[in-house]
């Protein structure tokens, strides 16, 4: 009885031994997954931030040229 008892005791000692290294992979892979996941975030941030800059560029100056182009007809329409 004890026999079966200390060779039950390694085969378990060796099972989880066995499996062990697949928690600490799976432990790494979900780390790296966050920072994979952060940087694709940052990615997309920088992305977004660098066409909202050029729209907000292009709006700017179509309305410079609009005003101008009113001021333009104003100047027009009082002359003497």
């Amino acid at each position: 009885m004890e026999r079966i008892m200390k060779t039950a005791a390694a085969l378990g000692l060796a099972v989880f031994l066995a499996v062990m290294p697949s928690w600490a992979a799976a432990d790494q892979s979900v780390k790296q997954d966050l920072k994979d996941a952060g940087k694709e975030t940052k990615k997309a941030v920088v992305h977004t931030g660098k066409a909202v800059k050029k729209g907000s560029k292009k709006a700017v100056h179509k309305t410079a040229d609009v005003t101008a182009k009113g001021a333009e007809k104003v100047k027009d329409k009082t002359k003497p």
